[in-house]
């Protein structure tokens, strides 16, 4: 009788389970709105490209929110494919020493993939090429942080999963993956506030002689700008101010809070972010219920035992990380990799060398045909101008929001606050501010050499800012009471505590925004509002200049030069400084 009774108990518990509550009534409609709003866009994208040349961009406000669905949607595809494009990138980046040697040009090489000629009849194609547009702007520093982090995973954590023999494929899911998920989700954040200051150029896609102008808030701004339209201006920052609020509610703020699991700690933390939508879905039955299969496949996909061919070039780690800092002592045992073939990389570093080569000979046999001597050393002048403002910019930006970003990293609940502040300063297109400072510096005869400059940093110190505070984020809970047990305060504190335990993700944010600077000096350097244009001295004003004219030997002069100057300024400074977080400044 009893075990009827227990039976029956189970039975009506099991069906319990699978009855909606009060919760899954409210966390439905959510879901169904979502779902609406995504075929809705998507629908639209199978219309014929015709209807885009009889659609002229509306500055009324009422096609604001098709506008803000369209462009959104944009983004969160490019961001999907970054994410697939992360993993695969910075992995061999990463893990691979041959392959990384040529892996870093490999997005310039792709932006001239022709993805419009995959759909010329239809919108879908144009909605293609603004997304992989999008993507571009997205992918790198989403890519540099999980390489990163794949080369800062503590070897204890390394030896521990190779001492339970797990294969490649399972510790990439069960450690790599899970140790880098805090910084790779705040430079998603980065990525997708950053690809605002991209979407304009990317919903006006050039087909030969004509431009396809997708509708979308770039596009919207773009026509307004041209119009001096400032009303509408004011109509596009209050319909960026919604949609970013919106992503951050509905998707970053989830992450985050999710994301909080995977912090390197022995201690549990007294504050940790939060997330109402995470919560509902966690108190829902019906969709918790439904989302448990999903949940158990990817628990399974990442458990399969298989096993991928083992990719050589994993440099040796050197110990002592941020607790060895603080007075401590870390293992010495470096971990094991096999020695690459001397015959293999005397072939790959040939290989290399030729295609360099074949390159360098094309692109200065293009421009000879017009372009003197005299006119090469004026561009290096010119390089070396924008090179000291990328330098002095990166350098105050670093001194005003490293310490901003570790008081907003280490206060979670500080950080839920700021966090969409920060994503709407960091969308925050710097084509808006344009009118501003033409008016202002024409008004007062100004100098645009000194005061255009802000303008090539306004868009990129967040990219420090964002990684410092995944850094401080990720700082374990223990360490902190270790730096008070000692106490440790005051400036010692952020020399011996802090400052090496964020030092890696500070690295990345500052490659990330130095690079992102240099593309914006294209921009930044010659503005203008209406008829009136102002232009600095610099190598983006004169990409910028001869783009407008049409003169291709110029302008790859000019992207050949700030190419040499990023990659120099990459090697001589960057990269020694990765290097030595790598080696001196590891969390273990």
């Amino acid at each position: 009788m009893d075990f009827g009774f227990n039976l029956t108990r189970t039975a009506n518990a099991s069906a319990l389970r699978l009855l909606p509550n009060r919760w899954d009534f409210v966390a439905f409609p959510l879901i169904i709105c979502v779902l609406a709003l995504t075929v809705v866009g998507f629908h639209e994208t199978l219309a014929p490209i015709s209807t885009l040349q009889t659609q002229a961009i509306s500055l009324d406000p009422a096609n604001l929110p098709e506008y803000a669905l369209r462009t959104t949607l944009r983004m969160l595809a490019a961001m999907v494919a970054s994410l697939v494009f992360t993993l695969i990138y910075g992995t061999l980046a990463a893990k691979s020493r041959r392959a990384s040697v040529v892996l870093v040009p490999i997005l310039d090489i792709l932006q001239s993939v022709p993805v419009l000629a995959l759909f010329p009849g239809r919108v879908f194609g144009a909605e293609l090429a603004a997304i992989f547009a999008i993507f571009t702007s997205q992918a790198w520093n989403m890519t540099f942080s999980f390489y990163q982090s794949l080369r800062t995973v503590p070897r204890d954590l390394d030896e521990v999963s190779r001492g339970f023999h797990l294969t490649n494929w399972q510790r990439f899911w069960k450690l790599e993956v899970p140790f880098s998920m805090p910084g790779l989700i705040w430079n998603m954040m980065m990525s997708m506030s950053g690809g605002w200051f991209f979407v304009v150029a990317s919903e006006a896609i050039v087909v030969g002689n004509r431009t396809i102008v997708l509708p979308g808030i770039g596009a919207y701004l773009a026509t307004a700008i041209g119009e001096r339209n400032l009303g509408a201006i004011g109509w596009v920052i209050l319909a960026m101010t919604v949609v970013i609020l919106a992503y951050d509610q509905l998707m970053f703020r989830p992450l985050v809070a999710w994301a909080d699991k995977f912090r390197m700690e022995n201690t549990s933390s007294g504050n940790v972010p939060e997330s109402w939508l995470l919560d509902l879905i966690r108190r829902t039955r019906l969709i918790h219920q439904l989302l448990v299969p999903a949940g158990w496949m990817i628990g399974k996909m990442a458990r399969v035992p298989l096993k991928l061919p083992s990719l050589q070039g994993r440099l040796p780690k050197f110990p002592m990380g941020a607790l060895g800092a603080l007075g401590g002592s870390t293992p010495t045992a470096r971990s094991k990799s096999r020695n690459p073939s001397r015959a293999g990389d005397i072939a790959w570093a040939i290989i290399v060398l030729a295609l360099t080569v074949f390159l360098v000979w094309k692109v200065t046999v293009f421009v000879s045909t017009g372009v003197t001597w005299g006119e090469v050393w004026h561009v290096f002048w010119l390089g070396l101008i924008t090179l000291f403002r990328v330098m002095v910019l990166i350098a105050l930006a670093s001194v005003i929001w490293v310490p901003v970003g570790v008081l907003i990293g280490l206060r979670p609940t500080l950080a839920s606050k700021i966090q969409p502040l920060a994503q709407f300063l960091a969308a925050f297109p710097a084509n808006l501010l344009f009118p501003v400072f033409v008016v202002v510096i024409v008004k007062f005869n100004l100098n645009p050499d000194i005061w255009l400059s802000p303008l090539i940093v306004l868009g990129t110190q967040w990219y420090i800012l964002f990684n410092v505070i995944a850094g401080a984020t990720s700082y374990p809970n223990d360490y902190r009471e270790a730096a008070t047990n000692f106490q440790i305060k005051g400036w010692q504190w952020w020399r011996q505590a802090i400052l090496p335990g964020i030092f890696p993700y500070y690295v990345t944010g500052a490659i990330t925004a130095s690079g992102g600077a240099w593309n914006a000096s294209i921009v930044a350097e010659a503005v203008s509002w209406g008829n009136t244009k102002i232009v600095a001295h610099g190598l983006g004003a004169y990409i910028a200049e001869n783009t407008a004219n049409g003169d291709y030997p110029k302008i790859i002069l000019g992207i050949a030069v700030m190419s040499l100057f990023v990659t120099l300024f990459n090697r001589l400074l960057w990269r020694p400084l990765f290097a030595y977080s790598e080696a001196r400044l590891r969390l273990d």
